[in-house]
């Protein structure tokens, strides 16, 4: 029997998508259980994080769990993930040996691991998290890599929470400024969740250099043909707003520019104006603004728009915890 693991939400059907969220919704109901009492779960760092780690580490202890937290490179060794490396750098030891002995010990591995922002045809391939899948004998868990599938997860629930049925409801995925190029796994994971509850996705960015990898274009568009839902690219900001039902802000770097920040850094500065402020926010149709955290005010989004009702950042931060434990239960959860 093959092991089913959680790396992308394009692996799981819409039925069963949908299954997780309504787990979710009742975790969030009654918080406390012990569906993976006995169980243990290795959590690897690779990346900083806050709302992942907590939530995950008491995720598994509100559900009777153990989790343990490895930083490989600060609180354990490096790992080498390339195969056939001749291992005389940095790392100590490689990928085959770690998933396999942990697997022995755990039942569960979930892993953050950011790409290096140097080469995306490089960092597309996953290589981290896929290595990880591969050496395993026990499910592995996505905590963001170039996607991010447990955000989305919590994303929709948000929705659906103050929605109800999102079928056709006009959803804007728009760009925001950063000083700094970003990640592109939310963007990548806001609009395969959007499509895949069969949303009206408009991807709202810059320039054509900031639409995202063809991968997830393409999932995208499959998506939205599969649920009812459609999915189109604007460039333009009062078109993209009008009469949205929700606006779901992110920073990304563009991927031409994969390893030439310097030279993307023009067209970033001067699309800083792509902020959502109150302004853009009266052109909805009263929507719902949202971001997956961290977010820096008043560059990514103004107070008012952050401390809006409208707002709903923290309602989907919350629900981390819930969906989290959904994704952890269907894996190794017992009774």
């Amino acid at each position: 029997m093959s092991i089913r693991h959680f790396l992308t939400t394009q692996d799981y059907s819409r039925g069963e998508i949908d299954a997780l969220l309504e787990q979710a919704a009742a975790f969030k109901r009654s918080p406390r259980g012990q569906q993976l009492a006995g169980k243990s779960v290795a959590l690897m760092f690779f990346n900083p994080s806050m709302r992942t780690r907590t939530s995950f580490e008491l995720g598994a202890f509100h559900l009777g769990g153990h989790a343990i937290v490895l930083s490989p490179g600060k609180d354990a060794w490096p790992i080498e993930f390339e195969a056939g490396s001749v291992m005389d750098g940095d790392t100590e030891e490689h990928i085959a040996e770690v998933a396999r002995v942990l697997s022995r010990y755990v039942d569960l591995i979930a892993v953050r691991a950011f790409p290096k922002f140097q080469d995306w045809a490089v960092d597309r391939q996953d290589k981290v998290i896929k290595a990880f899948a591969q050496y395993a004998t026990v499910p592995v868990i996505n905590m963001e890599t170039i996607t991010h599938p447990c955000q989305e997860l919590a994303h929709a629930l948000a929705l659906k929470e103050h929605l109800g049925d999102l079928t056709k409801k006009k959803y804007v995925l728009t760009w925001t400024y950063h000083p700094k190029p970003l990640n592109t796994a939310v963007a990548n994971s806001a609009l395969l969740i959007a499509t895949k509850m069969g949303m009206d996705v408009t991807l709202l960015c810059p320039t054509p250099d900031y639409v995202l990898d063809e991968r997830y274009m393409q999932f995208g568009y499959q998506n939205a043909k599969e649920n009812g839902g459609s999915l189109k690219v604007s460039h333009d900001i009062e078109e993209a707003y009008a009469g949205a039902d929700v606006v779901y802000a992110k920073s990304w770097g563009a991927l031409p520019f994969f390893g030439k920040w310097e030279q993307e850094k023009p067209v970033r500065e001067a699309s800083r104006h792509f902020i959502v402020d109150e302004a853009k926010m009266a052109l909805t149709n009263h929507g719902l603004f949202s971001h997956c955290l961290p977010l820096r005010r008043n560059v990514k989004a103004t107070d008012a728009v952050m401390d809006a009702p409208y707002c709903i950042a923290i309602d989907e931060a919350e629900n981390r915890l819930h969906v989290q434990k959904a994704v952890m239960a269907s894996l190794i959860g017992q009774g």
